[in-house]
């Protein structure tokens, strides 16, 4: 089985990935995860993509590309996956399929975790950080509130918001998703690969809805 996960930021694709890695024995490839690994060992692209890294931007997609496709070209490359946090644009859609066409890694399905952009604000905006280095406990306005509202249960520090979880950044990131993904949704769409399941829930219904839909693809 071999499986990608897209969503928007919050969406949950990350844990869902996760789960059905764990639980489907595939293995859960995450572009984070491999960047890191290749600034780790100190690769070209991995030197590459360094800078971009830690200055907060988004590495370019020749760069991804190539750390991906090195992935996928060793003697070890993975047979069954689940895929999260790439591609997220066409250009990298289109550089996957041909890296899984050399490779003989036909894909089964590409889930989309449907989830409206509403809530992804809620989701996004309602996190709040401990910023004491010792502490870093998190916090949710409405799914976990402090007992003292702005007030880290766990040390008492003022809790502080990143600026990724502000509401006008929530808003701004999901118009850039909702710019970038479409083109990559028609393209999966066009080759019979796409399949929709809805993102809200707990994660276990989520979880049964994601298999469901993954074994009806693959069928």
């Amino acid at each position: 089985m071999r499986v990608i996960f897209l969503g928007p930021p919050g969406s949950g694709k990350g844990t869902q990935a996760k789960l059905l890695g764990q639980r489907q024995n595939l293995l859960h490839i995450s572009t984070g995860d491999i960047l890191r690994d290749a600034i780790a060992r100190n690769t070209s692209a991995g030197r590459q993509a360094r800078c971009f890294v830690k200055n907060g931007q988004l590495v370019p997609d020749e760069v991804v590309n190539e750390i991906i496709a090195q992935r996928f070209k060793k003697r070890d490359k993975p047979q069954r996956f689940v895929l999260d946090g790439y591609p997220r644009t066409l250009a990298q859609a289109l550089s996957f399929d041909r890296v899984l066409e050399e490779g003989a890694l036909p894909l089964d399905a590409v889930i989309v975790l449907a989830v409206p952009d509403a809530d992804i604000v809620k989701r996004l905006s309602g996190r709040w950080n401990c910023p004491k280095p010792d502490c870093k406990a998190t916090f949710h306005t409405l799914f976990k509130p402090p007992a003292r509202p702005g007030i880290c249960d766990e040390c008492g520090s003022a809790l502080m918001q990143r600026d990724d979880d502000k509401e006008e950044t929530v808003r701004h990131r999901l118009a850039i998703f909702h710019q970038n993904n479409q083109p990559i949704l028609e393209h999966y769409r066009r080759q019979g690969l796409l399949v929709e399941v809805p993102g809200v829930g707990d994660i276990d219904t989520i979880y049964n809805n994601v298999v469901q839909a993954v074994h009806g693809a693959v069928k």
